[in-house]
């Protein structure tokens, strides 16, 4: 699984961009919406809706917004209807891109994610064009700078509970889950006291595109774009770009 500190990194980046633009909450709110109004308003029922609410509780997204938006989806809030759509397509270089996007326009929103992809050296695929490149994953990172974690001791319970893996990292440690086992392992380290910076329900890429300085900055152009799209839920990709490039770059 070489690469995927560096994909955590480029996440944090843009949520750290994300968090002060003030977007963050907006875009909880909407996966909360749908989770709810698909599934129903209890969590304790509704799993989907449980992850949705337990990544906004990890960005810190007041109780107050996550219960808003579950009364307004089980409300049958007049005059909103979204609609959940993926688009697949290739960043410069051949990166593998995938987008999440909740919208009322599908028209719109198809005709603006094109547009980031046209504008950045990349181009919209079929469906299914690069899906197969990422597997869908429990993703949970524990922060060891704010707290001391015993590695061995952290490895046999990730084990014990279910996980897949335990990557290691100067800063954090990585957790990585089947999808399906993802709330059970969770839940166990949970109730051993860890607690997670992240937690969530991801798509990992299986491998991973290098691009040069260059080709790394019209890439993260590309992702800032999208994300900077109120519709967008979610942009997975598979960059792999040097540290010092990134930090360059950030």
């Amino acid at each position: 699984m070489a690469g995927h500190s560096k994909w955590n990194n480029i996440k944090r980046r843009k949520g750290a961009q994300d968090a002060k633009k003030g977007k963050l909450f907006m875009k909880h709110a909407r996966e909360i919406f749908m989770a709810a109004r698909e599934g129903g308003g209890d969590p304790e029922m509704n799993a989907n809706l449980r992850i949705a609410v337990d990544k906004a509780k990890s960005n810190n997204m007041p109780n107050d917004n996550i219960d808003r938006a579950i009364k307004k989806a089980t409300g049958n809030l007049d005059g909103v209807n979204y609609e959940e759509f993926t688009y697949e397509g290739y960043g410069p270089g051949g990166v593998a891109v995938m987008v999440k996007v909740l919208t009322d326009n599908k028209n719109r929103t198809a005709a603006e994610v094109r547009h980031a992809f046209n504008k950045n050296d990349g181009n919209l695929g079929e469906n299914g064009c690069v899906a197969f490149m990422f597997n869908r994953k429990g993703y949970m990172v524990i922060d060891r700078t704010k707290v001391e974690v015993d590695e061995d001791e952290l490895l046999l319970e990730v084990i014990e509970a279910g996980g897949e893996e335990l990557e290691s990292h100067e800063e954090h440690f990585e957790i990585y889950t089947a999808q399906e086992d993802f709330r059970e392992v969770k839940s166990a380290l949970e109730a051993s006291s860890y607690t997670f910076q992240s937690a969530e329900i991801t798509m990992i890429p299986a491998t991973y595109t290098h691009l040069n300085e260059d080709g790394a900055s019209k890439m993260l152009n590309l992702v800032d774009m999208l994300e900077d799209n109120d519709d967008v839920q979610e942009v997975y990709h598979n960059l792999d770009v040097d540290e010092e490039v990134l930090e360059k770059l950030s």
